[in-house]
């Protein structure tokens, strides 16, 4: 009986986007607001069934574990790169570590200080603000912060992150492109230099895939995508624990990248929007696990309050700072996801941006945050016990 039932949620979860996906290029009201946001919605709704959210819990855990890996070089193989990109993940990491920097301060100074634990608390998010809740599990360990205190920061990320995400897919992303000076809608350009809408009314993309030419074409992603995740989890497998992740993650990401290089490969034209369908089924996924009756705002309301301030501050911060920079408007805004939210999230966020030419900043910079945070928390967990 667990085995059909739990095949009925997968199917609900896989078929729902296909969905979302015709409706919004048939309704203009759900065009405008987008695949992501709608599905957004309708996962929080799913999340929140009575009695349901416990009995999806395995299906929560499984689907985005398997869906991202599979995205991730799926979307990069028509990426192009160019060395300027480099310089670009330079002024990126550095103003999103110097943002938070700043942001942790100032809430520990303003509320921080009267919480149990604030220097510690202000330690771990200073990291799960730069690499993720990887990062914080580490941090958790390093300062022997109380589990229970542990806990709450995991449950509060859950709200703020979950703001965060209403925030930039309801008006944020255009508000920074205008502040920006640059276009509110994007278009990508195609290697032959032909602009390709991205906008979610445009003629379905997916038409065609079935043909024999289509599943000839399937079939060469799947091969290629198989390859990629194959050897990353062989270059992962020496690492245990959260290091695995983040070693699969840049392998996944580097593979991703230099099969783009080959010819072949990045003339893929379905890759990039099954990767696409596959972070919608992501999105719905993640949004169903904010059960909003496991949140317990009376007992630790300033210390969701100090998270909160730490990410609006430092988005603030990180945008000021990139403007300075000459950085654009997506790669400020990506860059800040994947610092806050971590590089699983990136592809989503470039799907709701309709520019899938900042996918390798995201990942790349997030990559970065995996590698530096555990050092930087400790530092501002030392520097916060001063003040």
């Amino acid at each position: 009986m667990n085995i059909i039932y739990y095949t009925i949620i997968i199917l609900i979860f896989l078929l729902l986007p296909i969905l979302v996906m015709r409706l919004c290029r048939r309704m203009s009201l759900l065009g405008k607001i987008g695949p992501i946001m709608t599905l957004y919605a309708i996962g929080i709704v799913i999340g929140n069934i009575p009695g349901l959210p416990s009995q999806i819990v395995p299906v929560q855990h499984i689907l985005p574990n398997i869906m991202v890996p599979l995205a991730i070089p799926m979307m990069l193989y028509g990426c192009n790169f160019a060395l300027s990109e480099a310089r670009l993940l330079l002024k990126v990491v550095c103003s999103g570590f110097l943002s938070v920097a700043i942001a942790v301060i100032a809430g520990y100074l303003i509320i921080g200080h009267n919480i149990a634990e604030g220097s510690k608390i202000g330690g771990i998010i200073s990291g799960m603000y730069t690499g993720g809740t990887l990062n914080a599990a580490s941090l958790q360990t390093m300062l022997h912060a109380n589990e229970e205190t542990f806990i709450l920061i995991n449950s509060y990320d859950i709200l703020v992150s979950f703001l965060y995400f209403v925030f930039l897919f309801s008006f944020g992303i255009k508000l920074f492109r205008k502040l920006y000076g640059e276009p509110t809608t994007i278009n990508v350009t195609n290697e032959d230099n032909s602009a390709v809408d991205t906008s979610a009314n445009n003629n379905n993309p997916y038409s065609g895939l079935w043909s024999k030419m289509g599943r000839k074409e399937l079939l060469k992603i799947i091969g290629v995508t198989a390859c990629i995740i194959a050897i990353s989890a062989l270059c992962a497998l020496p690492f245990t624990g959260d290091w695995f992740t983040v070693v699969f993650i840049l392998m996944l990401t580097t593979l991703g990248v230099a099969a783009s290089f080959i010819k072949s490969v990045r003339s893929l034209k379905y890759s990039y929007d099954i990767g696409l369908y596959l972070i919608y089924v992501f999105s719905l996924v993640i949004a169903s696990t904010a059960d909003f009756s496991k949140f317990n705002l009376e007992h630790g309301l300033h210390q969701v309050a100090f998270m909160g301030i730490a990410v609006l501050a430092s988005l603030m911060l990180h945008a000021i700072f990139c403007r300075a920079m000459r950085v654009g408007a997506d790669s400020m805004i990506i860059s800040s996801v994947s610092f806050i939210n971590s590089p699983p999230f990136v592809p989503m966020v470039t799907a709701a941006m309709r520019n899938r030419s900042v996918l390798i900043i995201g990942l790349s910079s997030g990559i970065a945050g995996y590698a530096l945070g555990n050092h930087f928390g400790i530092l501002m967990a030392k520097l916060l016990e001063i003040l």
